[in-house]
């Protein structure tokens, strides 16, 4: 991960919610919603944490989904 240090620090914090919320909050971010976690972060910034959530969850694959 080459991100900043608040970018790791909040893709953490998504990710200790568990994968299958990380789809959701993916989907939220996606479709502009703040989230506690992405509060304060400029556009770049959420861009960024989305862009490494992505990342995350593709390593998953098919392991874990939103059903």
């Amino acid at each position: 991960m080459n991100a900043t240090p608040i970018v790791v620090r909040c893709v953490e914090a998504l990710c200790h919610k568990g994968c299958r919320q990380v789809w959701y909050d993916i989907e939220a971010i996606e479709q502009g919603a703040a989230l506690p976690e992405t509060q304060g972060l400029s556009a770049a910034e959420q861009a960024a944490v989305l862009s490494e959530l992505k990342a995350v969850m593709a390593v998953y694959g098919d392991r874990c989904t939103r059903d």
